[in-house]
């Protein structure tokens, strides 16, 4: 079939006529008042010859005259791919000559650079596309626009956005005209500018009705003609509204802030990983005297807050909470919300229901534990990184595993929220003995000068690694060569088959293969799976090339100085301060002892879900044999519950993984993550005031003492990242897995992040100037961009 009417159109037609056309059928099914039309289909697309004679008589049937001639590609108008001015629309055809020719134009528009480019990016085959042409009889408009059953702004899924001009409305689309814009919120609309309180109701009717038909919201095209009636000319999903939260009994609105960057992560994470993460964070969290529900939302780790900003207690602490662990971007928007009259404390809310302190216990332990390893810091960390090794040699499943539903109960046996005392409270100590110098010292040295002081730090294990393999890269210079030349995925399989040279990667990996980045997910490779990452990195290193810059005399100048710099500022604050000087001095030298540690915990946890992992993975195994999952990895697109169903019970869950994959994929893709979201979908930080600044300066907070200028590499994907040697690093977010990159880096900037977190810790300890939480640094900054990171000022200028 080459040819055929709108009117004709069935569902599930979409190979056939793509996905404009077999939208504007479904709304010719649903009703609603489409322009007549038809659609050369993906047939004679796919022919390579025009049906002449075909379109003729259609366009004949149509009553001749002006159309609009729109293409309609098989990926197009997608739920997470809408196409929007991808492809070629002629509007005001005439005749039959220039109708051919504009659908032959359509038809060539599927290969553009902008299309496959588009396509890339969605990770959309392109052999798989085909284009199909639709031709509509042309609505002379009085006034044409766009309607968004969505804010697509704010993400607020009780608002409705009309943008509308006078003419056609491309206007509109292209944003070459003038545009009336209107927020419909629910309260009866007024009438302005081009359209009228009427035609805006009556907007708002046919969005819910279309909203309801196809299941979420839509960006809708539309127009009025001049007789004042309403012709739909397109309906498609918003591909960009990040997900709604889950919904809740509670009629009142809830809030919700992003957990998940306080690890480094902004990608989505597995389900498996989600199950192990909500209770490892829901008890460090309850620790402190916040019971907080976590979330997934978007395949992201979100808190539901509600309660606790509810909580007279606990609504004091969040801020500080906020500011110090989550960042000044979480902080602001948790202000906001305070401010915000729908979520005051309510009568006879108690501080002990929810959100109240740590319990006594708790807080014995805690100063008693702190106490103990600021006395004597030496014998805290011996105590710590003998815990590290129990944990180490405790986590190996025991040699009697052999059925599936043996490794399946050593999992669900684990305990990944569990804490031992001796690596929790020297690593508190440290990251205090770091944090109140700087309130001690008010006036008398600024934040530069004590994150001066806390450079080269020693005692942090992933700056050992980052160290570790510095050194392997050095001592491979026989094959640096091939190292450097060979991409870092054949370089991995070659190590896998057991081809490639000996460069010590072995030695490496038996220290640090449990390590990844967004390591924290126990649905993602460790490095001893899949080297690749380690080998990209290696060949980072080995394009150092200034003695002067190599890491280890990188890092033991940050040393140097910190230790200089630490005799300077105690005798600057005992003259000045004597008693603040004492105490400040006397924690600064115990944040060089002890701060070092903060990375020790997770690295110790670690070994528990590398574990977990390898027997969910011979699980995976088990099933894929019985055909029940098609690869072992599959396993990890479940939950603990689905795994006993399948061993237990012989469910086949290829189905579920099948549709769980593709959603993570399309989340792998999102560049942007919302802080945090009310239960109606408001991003948080779309509604907060934008202040204003100089051109090309972008606003983030110094967390790394220091100024550097130098060209920008924007990073999304660490594994096959290639960083030259003084580059500024320009990241989403960053997590230990990351800072190999440090190494060579000049400058860091990241989109996430609080002052206390990984990245900027590993920044101070290298001594490299750092800037985060700074909105959208990946797209306003690009790769080759010279940019000057002035961590003082907290501030990335563009040149």
């Amino acid at each position: 079939m080459r040819v055929i009417t709108l009117s004709e159109l069935a569902g599930g037609m979409n190979d056939l006529v793509g996905g404009k056309a077999a939208g504007l059928g479904e709304l010719v099914r649903l009703g609603e008042r489409v322009p007549d039309g038809f659609c050369v289909t993906t047939a004679a697309h796919q022919s390579g010859v025009l049906p002449e004679a075909e379109i003729a008589a259609a366009y004949r049937r149509l009553g001749g005259g002006p159309v609009a001639v729109r293409s309609s590609a098989t990926a197009e108008d997608l739920p997470d791919a809408s196409f929007a001015g991808m492809q070629d629309t002629f509007l005001n055809v005439s005749g039959e000559a220039d109708l051919l020719s504009a659908i032959e134009k359509c038809w060539h528009s599927l290969h553009t650079d902008r299309a496959i480019a588009y396509r890339d990016a969605h990770e959309i085959d392109h052999r798989r596309v085909r284009m199909a042409v639709v031709v509509q009889r042309m609505v002379e408009p009085a006034v044409a626009g766009v309607l968004f059953t969505a804010n697509p702004v704010t993400g607020r899924r009780t608002e409705m956005v009309v943008e509308a001009a006078v003419g056609l409305g491309t206007a509109v689309v292209d944003g070459t005209g003038d545009v009336t814009r209107y927020v419909l919120d629910g309260t009866p609309p007024v009438g302005r500018g081009p359209l009228t309180a009427a035609q805006l109701d009556e907007l708002r009717r046919a969005g819910e009705r279309l909203q309801h038909h196809r299941g979420g919201p839509q960006d809708v095209e539309w127009a009025y003609d001049h007789d004042g009636v309403l012709w739909l000319l397109q309906s498609r999903p918003i591909t960009t509204l990040f997900p709604l939260p889950p919904p809740t009994d509670d009629p009142e609105p809830r809030v919700y802030v992003e957990f998940g960057h306080v690890q480094g992560m902004l990608r989505p994470v597995t389900p498996m990983g989600m199950s192990t993460l909500k209770s490892l964070i829901a008890a460090m969290l309850a620790s402190i005297g916040l019971r907080v529900e976590i979330t997934d939302i978007g395949g992201r780790l979100y808190g539901d807050l509600t309660e606790p900003v509810r909580d007279r207690s606990a609504r004091k602490r969040l801020v500080k909470l906020m500011a110090v662990d989550f960042g000044p971007r979480a902080q602001a928007v948790v202000e906001h919300v305070l401010a915000d009259p729908r979520f005051a404390p309510r009568p006879g809310r108690r501080g002990d229901r929810k959100g109240g302190g740590p319990s006594a216990r708790t807080a014995v332990r805690a100063l008693t534990g702190v106490t103990r390893a600021l006395a004597r810091p030496e014998a805290a960390r011996a105590r710590l990184f003998a815990e590290i090794r129990r944990l180490e040699l405790d986590s190996a499943a025991p040699a009697a595993l052999d059925t599936a539903a043996d490794r399946l109960r050593f999992v669900q046996a684990q305990d990944t929220s569990a804490s031992p005392d001796d690596l929790v409270w020297p690593i508190v100590a440290g990251m205090l003995a770091a944090t109140l110098p700087g309130h001690l010292l008010k006036g008398v040295a600024s934040r530069d000068e004590i994150d001066t002081v806390l450079g080269g730090m020693p005692h942090n294990v992933t700056i050992e690694m980052d160290l570790a393999l510095w050194r392997l890269a050095d001592q491979a210079g026989a094959h640096r060569e091939l190292l450097l030349t060979t991409p870092p995925q054949d370089l991995a399989d070659r190590y896998r088959r057991g081809t490639l040279p000996d460069v010590g990667l072995a030695a490496f990996l038996d220290r640090y293969g449990h390590r990844a980045v967004a390591e924290v997910d126990l649905g993602v490779p460790r490095w001893a799976e899949d080297p690749e990452p380690v080998f990209a990195m290696i060949a980072n290193y080995l394009r150092v090339t200034d003695p002067e810059q190599a890491p280890d005399r990188r890092f033991a100048r940050a040393a140097a100085t910190a230790e200089t710099a630490l005799g300077d500022l105690v005798a600057r604050a005992r003259r000045r301060r004597p008693v603040r000087g004492r105490i400040a001095g006397f924690l600064l030298r115990r944040a060089r002892a002890l701060a070092g540690l903060r990375e020790a915990g997770k690295f110790g946890g670690l070994y528990r879900l590398r574990e977990m992992r390898r027997q969910l993975l011979l699980i995976g195994a088990e099933l894929t044999d019985a055909g029940l999952l098609a690869r072992p990895d599959d396993v990890m697109f479940l939950t603990l519950e689905e795994v006993a169903a399948a061993v237990g019970e012989g469910v086949d869950h290829r189905p579920t993984v099948t549709a769980r994959q593709a959603v993570h994929q399309r989340e792998l893709r999102r560049r942007t993550v919302p802080v945090a979201v009310l239960s109606d979908g408001t991003d948080l930080e779309a509604v907060l005031p934008r202040s204003s600044g100089a051109a090309g300066v972008l606003r983030g907070v110094g967390a790394a003492a220091g100024v550097a200028t130098g060209p920008a590499r924007v990073v999304r994907d660490p594994a096959t990242a290639r960083l030259e040697p003084g580059e500024i690093l320009v990241a989403p977010t960053t997590d230990p897995g990351w800072t190999p990159l440090f190494l060579t880096a000049a400058g860091l900037v990241t989109e996430t992040g609080a002052v206390m977190a990984h990245g900027p810790t590993v920044a101070r300890e290298y001594g490299i100037p750092a800037v985060i939480s700074v909105p959208d640094a990946t797209r306003a900054i690009r790769t080759g961009d010279i940019v000057t990171v002035d961590a003082a000022a907290g501030t990335v200028t563009v040149a």
